[in-house]
Order: structure tokens, then sequence, then C-alpha cells
């Protein structure tokens, strides 16, 4: 299996489908509007949450979650109100923090591991919830949503999202 970046630190378009790659420009944005200089787990998760496909519209559905509801909270709960103004950011290694990266080389191998070359929207929302120490995951576990939860809804959206 091929890293996930090119040797110029840029993300590979080709292993993104559309909606993933608009995930990921989504969460770009939530970084710049957060006040934060590298992407992490949580505006990837924002990202997904700002850019919904069928299965994260499912996922929600069977948690019961308001989509724009929990991207405000997310948006909220990791903004830094003193930070320094954010300089241009790019999809590229350096903008990303070691969780991201991690996180996507896992949703790869997921992706790989069903038999796609792929990274769909769902592999990056199961790899959030399964990844260990997500902060993510803590935050729907504070308020009583474990992660074995949060997975197992998304795989069953997953399974009723329609195949692309």
């Amino acid at each position: 299996m091929d890293d996930i970046f090119l040797p110029s630190g840029r993300l590979r378009p080709d292993i993104l489908d559309e909606a993933t790659a608009r995930v990921l420009r989504e969460a770009l944005g939530h970084t710049r509007a957060t006040n934060w200089d590298s992407v992490r787990t949580p505006h990837l998760f924002m990202g997904l949450l700002a850019a919904p496909d069928s299965g994260i519209f499912k996922w929600a559905g069977k948690l019961g979650a308001d989509l724009p509801g929990l991207l405000d909270q997310f948006r909220d709960l990791f903004h830094q109100p003193n930070a320094e103004p954010v300089p241009p950011l790019l999809l590229n290694r350096e903008f990303l923090s070691d969780n991201v990266i991690r996180l996507l080389r896992d949703a790869f191998g997921r992706a790989y591991d069903c038999g796609r070359g792929i990274v769909t929207p769902m592999d990056l929302l199961i790899t959030l919830f399964t990844t260990p120490n997500s902060i993510v995951a803590e935050c729907f576990e504070r308020i009583g949503v474990t992660a074995a939860k949060l997975t197992e809804l998304a795989v069953l959206a997953e399974k009723d999202a329609p195949a692309k």
C-alpha cells in the first residue's frame, strides 16, 4: 500500500472521493475559523459535519444528532479566541497533526481492507471513533455515548448508505 502523501508533502488527491475531498476542505476552513495552526482530529470531525454525505446523515439520524447543532458545539468547544491569526493552510503533511496523519493513514488502510483504493467520509468517521485516545470520542463519552456505540452506529449507517 502506497503512502497517502506525494513526495512534495501534499495529500494524494487520487485516494479521496469527491465527498472526502470536500470534507477535508471544510476541515481546513474550520481549522482557520477556530484559530488553530494545524488540522486536528476535531477539525476533521467538523469537516464531516459541515459536508455530510448520505452515510454521515444516516449516522447522525441513528445517533439522534442535529448536524448543524453538533457542528456549532464542536466549533465553540475548540475555538481559541486569543490565538494569533492563522497563516494559510494546505492539505500538506506540515499542516496536519500527527494524530490526523495517523487517522488518514488508518482510514486509507480501512478503505484498502474493504477493497477500495479511495477513502470515503465513512472511513474517516469510523476511524475517528476507533482511534485510541480520540478526543472526538472522548467528547461524546462525557455525555454518555461510548466510542463503541458511535462506531456501531457508523458501521450500520455505512451499510445502509447507498453504494457509490
